[in-house]
């Protein structure tokens, strides 16, 4: 598959700055080809979802419950597990690198599968811990660090 398939992941409740980011990374994402994947619900997933929405992008929702209707409006394909968050795996495993964006314990679930599958992690106003998160300040550096990285 030629596609690239980057994951935004964060909050479902966030800071009004923090969905402005997310939705222009959403955006950028689709403006430079890539597929946006995320966990399908609100806050930093919906955002990001309808900026690369907005920007002509497709959206894949891998949904925590067994009812597809749970997406959030911008998801163009909602994948239903009834996992709850052990669908963070699927996101992880999925991705070629993922976008952090704030975040709570299930984003460190998501970060944590990542580098453990060697996906890298670029993060803006996520977990400062002692692992390798490539922080960055604004959505359009973190976009360029993706590509940068899965286009090697």
């Amino acid at each position: 598959m030629d596609k690239k398939i980057i994951a935004v992941i964060g909050g479902a409740e966030t800071s009004e700055k923090n969905l402005r980011i997310a939705e222009e990374v959403g955006a950028l994402i689709a403006e430079n080809g890539a597929i946006l994947i995320t966990g399908g619900l609100g806050g930093v997933m919906e955002a990001a979802s309808r900026g690369a929405k907005e920007a002509g992008g497709l959206v894949i929702g891998i949904l925590p419950g067994t009812d597809k209707r749970t997406a959030n409006e911008y998801v163009d394909i909602p994948i239903v597990t009834g996992m709850n968050q052990a669908r963070n795996i699927i996101i992880a495993r999925t991705c070629d690198c993922a976008i952090a964006i704030d975040g709570k314990y299930g984003t460190l679930t998501e970060i944590a599968y990542c580098l453990m599958f060697n996906v890298p992690v670029i993060g803006i106003n996520t977990w400062k811990i002692d692992a390798p998160i490539i922080h960055v300040k604004t959505a359009k550096q973190a976009v360029e660090k993706a590509f940068e990285i899965i286009e090697g």
